[in-house]
């Protein structure tokens, strides 16, 4: 099968493996043409096959040589349907990392679960032993609870409704929109989703295994953004959510100070994402905020990112955080004459200049860049057989599948 983007609004239900692994094998080319990272040695990555999750296991193995547990939830190919991006760039990570000497494993199921819990307790047990960095980034949009009921999230305002401009993804046209205010039971649905009871599950389960080493740190990953998009996210239901990340962190540090635990959020700036292209506004603001940052020279992906995270923060010498006890790596964004410029653009933008003033071009090269489209080098019109590409050479991710389907 010759393999191509396969768009519809703001999904993509398609990935391209050789696209994908490319994708990850420049990442791991830009780390290790940095300093080492003094850093973790042993890490477990929760939601570790795509976006910070990805970038960070890919920052600790190749940039600090550490040892990674990934954890993800990703759907192998069939003979007419490719496998999801992450699994594809799982395997990547896997078969890298071999290359190396690097222990990296993955655990493909949902990571709400207690079985899967159990499965990485038992896998670190036999594997590792305890480790100093877990990493919580899971994406999910929903939440299967034990007694089979199910949790989504919504992304809505809180109080009031929405109104601003967005970037009509399906036309490239700037227009208004409007989105009507969550109800409380939304809002805990997405606290519930997306907030910090399922991360204080996993470190809990941890400590209780004895599989946290002493002075073990654990980060999860938050947007606070600009003033232009609060209120519909950091105002909104996912902020919310993100105020209860927080509240968590602090509530983890003190529950397991006997253990040293540094738990703490991070974070980190606008970047092209499944899930941020369904958010009114945002995908306005990031071809504006593109624009400006490249145009500055300040410009970053999520490796360079989770690069600078680990290195000048939380392994640097003197660990820098905010008032609010938060790692920031949205300095960049952020900055006063960056967000001076964007906010200008913002109020003159229409669909009749938003080429001149956005980065559409850039935003949409990265979009398909997430699902291994438009990678230079790649062959896009090799003939691909699907369910050959299950498995790669180095990686463990269809063979673990095909030996629990023989077991069952």
């Amino acid at each position: 099968m010759i393999v191509s983007p396969k768009i519809r609004g703001f999904i993509c239900t398609s990935a391209h493996p050789d696209g994908c692994r490319a994708l990850v094998g420049a990442m791991i080319h830009m780390l290790e043409r940095r300093l080492p990272i003094v850093g973790p040695k042993r890490v477990l990555v929760i939601g570790a096959s795509t976006g910070y999750g990805l970038a960070t296991r890919v920052a600790a193995a190749f940039g600090a040589g550490a040892a990674t547990l990934g954890v993800c939830f990703e759907r192998p190919g069939s003979e007419r349907r490719t496998a999801t991006a992450g699994w594809y760039n799982t395997q990547a990570v896997e078969a890298e990392a071999a290359k190396r000497g690097l222990y990296a494993r993955t655990i493909n199921a949902d990571a709400f679960s207690e079985e899967t819990k159990q499965q990485v307790i038992d896998t670190l047990r036999r594997d590792l032993g305890p480790v100093d960095l877990v990493v919580y980034s899971l994406a999910a949009p929903r939440r299967q609870e034990a007694d089979g009921s199910v949790s989504t999230s919504v992304i809505k305002p809180v109080g009031s409704p929405y109104h601003g401009k967005t970037l009509d993804l399906a036309t490239n046209e700037v227009r208004d929109v409007r989105v009507e205010p969550a109800s409380e039971e939304e809002i805990a649905a997405t606290i519930r989703v997306m907030g910090g009871d399922d991360w204080a599950r996993w470190i809990d389960c941890l400590a209780a295994a004895d599989l946290l080493a002493p002075n073990a740190r654990t980060l999860a990953y938050s947007y606070v953004g600009p003033s232009l998009t609060f209120a519909i996210y950091r105002d909104g239901t996912i902020g919310r959510a993100k105020d209860d990340l927080e509240r968590t962190a602090a509530e983890l540090r003190e529950r397991h100070a006997g253990l040293g635990l540094n738990a703490r959020v991070a974070v980190a700036k606008a970047v092209v994402t499944q899930s941020s292209a369904a958010i009114p506004s945002v995908p306005l603001y990031i071809t504006l905020l593109f624009a400006v940052m490249k145009r500055a020279g300040s410009h970053e992906g999520t490796a360079e990112q989770m690069y600078r995270l680990l290195a000048e923060n939380v392994y640097a010498p003197r660990s820098r955080v905010d008032e609010a006890g938060r790692y920031r790596v949205d300095d960049l964004e952020l900055d006063p004459a960056i967000q001076h410029e964007v906010i200008a653009r913002w109020q003159r933008v229409t669909s009749g200049n938003v080429r001149q003033l956005a980065d559409i071009e850039g935003y949409w090269q990265d979009f398909h860049r997430l699902f291994g489209f438009g990678i230079e080098g790649v062959d896009y019109e090799r003939d691909i057989d699907l369910l050959a590409e299950n498995e790669y050479p180095g990686s463990t991710l269809g063979a673990d599948m095909r030996e629990r389907t023989d077991s069952d």
